[in-house]
């Protein structure tokens, strides 16, 4: 089946819309921006719904039903496959997020909805997985602001502190290497073009095969092109 015939079921576009209605735009304008909340998300409202869903079809198509996602770093973007995943796939999602302004308002703009956000560390999520989501997380400019910039090539060698790069690269790494073991394989990892090397490294070390699709798709907040990558494929 081509991804062009796979579609989202009408009440599950609807609801992901009413689910964006339901957010308190004014308590996250502080989350994701110094001023101007109100206009960032009148701007990004929109393709936050119609980016999201189109990511929610592709991995309607990859997923099989009755699984386990975990979702790191889950926040607004992340709902439209979200939902999906729960209401067409019957799968259980764990969406953590470490900002806790931003998960009480997810939690009550999804409270109709069997989601429930975590304020915590994915790597201490019980169990196995079929496929982790890692967005824009290992290269988060605030909470990385040493590796953050290589990951996009922009690093400055007169400024660059390489005892906080190594910090933070040690705790990539191992927040890395805690969620992928947590992986089942075969399995799928969603991430970010910037942040495949970090998956890839982790599964040369293990000798675990992948796959990295050779297509990106567009996302509407950080702009980080999404990719898919096969883990375990005939191992």
């Amino acid at each position: 089946m081509s991804t062009s015939r796979v579609k989202l079921a009408p009440a599950t576009s609807r609801l992901i819309t009413e689910t964006y209605g339901q957010l308190d735009y004014g308590a996250l304008g502080p989350v994701y921006c110094y001023e101007g909340g109100d206009e960032f998300w009148r701007a990004k409202r929109g393709p936050c719904i119609r980016l999201g869903i189109q990511i929610a079809v592709l991995l309607k198509k990859k997923l099989k039903r009755n699984g386990r996602s975990l979702y790191i770093g889950a926040g607004v973007a992340e709902l439209p496959p979200l939902v999906m995943e729960t209401v067409e796939l019957g799968r259980a999602v764990k969406p953590h997020n470490l900002r806790k302004a931003e998960v009480t308002a997810l939690n009550h703009a999804c409270r109709a909805i069997p989601i429930t956000f975590h304020a915590g560390d994915a790597a201490k999520a019980k169990g196995r997985f079929d496929h982790l989501w890692v967005v824009s997380v290992l290269n988060d400019p605030e909470r990385f602001p040493n590796l953050s910039p290589l990951s996009y090539g922009q690093g400055n060698p007169l400024t660059l502190n390489p005892m906080q790069f190594d910090k933070e690269r040690r705790i990539v790494r191992a927040l890395v290497a805690r969620c992928m073991g947590k992986l089942e394989r075969p399995g799928l990892v969603t991430t970010t073009t910037e942040e495949v090397i970090w998956i890839a490294e982790w599964c040369h070390q293990h000798g675990v095969a992948y796959r990295v699709g050779k297509r990106y798709y567009q996302t509407a907040l950080v702009g980080d092109p999404i990719c898919f990558i096969h883990i375990g494929e005939g191992d």
